[in-house]
Order: structure tokens, then C-alpha cells, then sequence
């Protein structure tokens, strides 16, 4: 029974789904840290920039001050608007590498030769010639 649910275990590892999913997912976690770095590190600073040096994520509706050893009972909207920019962004960043790797998909399969041709398919290409021209 054991040995039964290793072998199983062991064929359900090995299936090829299982091996693409788990690369899949460590490069999407490789990526995604890339996309975050860009995002965070270099167009939220220009954006914040733009806007003359607001911090969106310092904006808070405070709705109890702090008292004493009772923290600050705050909304941060501004926090929720910097992750909505940020999430367009990275949708943007991610479309565009797609789009991308798209292009340069096709142009590699562009680029391909064409298959051979077997010599059979060159005798019926022949024959039918043949006949378009009697025709």
C-alpha cells in the first residue's frame, strides 16, 4: 500500500505539467520581482517627481489620533492609489514584454526554412501541373 502511494507520488512528479508548472512559476516569481524593482525603484520616484515630490502614500484619512499607547486609527488611501499605479504600470510593463517576445517569436519562425519535401509530394505536385496545364 505505502510502495503503491510512492510509485504514484513519483509518476505524478514526473509528468511533464507538473515540471512545466513548477518552472513556470519560479521564473513568474523571478519576473515579477524584476517588474517590482522597475516599478518601485525607478517610475514611482519619477512619478512622484512629476507630481512636485507627493508621496501618495503618506495620504490618510485619520478618523482616531493617536493617544497615549493607543496608535493612530487612519484610511490610507493614498497607499491603495499607489498600488492601483503601480498595478497599471506593471500591466503595462508586462503587455509590452509580451508584445515583444510575440514579435520575436515570429520573427524566428518567420526566418524558419520551410520543411522539405518529400518525393512523393513532388510527383503529385508534378502530376497536378501536368494536369492544370492540359486543362
Amino acid at each position: 500500500m505505502k510502495k503503491q502511494f510512492i510509485t504514484e507520488f513519483k509518476a505524478f512528479l514526473m509528468r511533464g505539467n507538473v515540471i512545466d508548472m513548477a518552472v513556470g512559476i519560479i521564473l513568474g516569481s523571478s519576473f515579477t520581482a524584476i517588474v517590482n524593482s522597475i516599478v518601485q525603484e525607478m517610475l514611482m520616484p519619477m512619478l512622484n517627481l512629476a507630481v512636485s515630490g507627493i508621496d501618495l502614500s503618506t495620504f490618510k484619512f485619520v478618523l482616531r489620533p493617536a493617544a497615549g499607547d493607543v496608535p493612530e486609527l487612519a484610511v490610507l488611501y493614498g497607499s491603495v492609489i499607489q498600488h492601483i499605479i503601480s498595478f497599471f504600470i506593471m500591466s503595462f510593463i508586462i503587455f509590452c514584454l509580451i508584445k515583444l517576445l510575440g514579435t520575436l517569436k515570429l520573427k524566428k519562425e518567420a526566418a524558419a526554412p520551410p520543411p522539405p519535401v518529400s518525393k512523393e509530394l513532388e510527383v503529385l505536385i508534378e502530376i497536378r501541373d501536368l494536369l492544370k496545364a492540359q486543362l
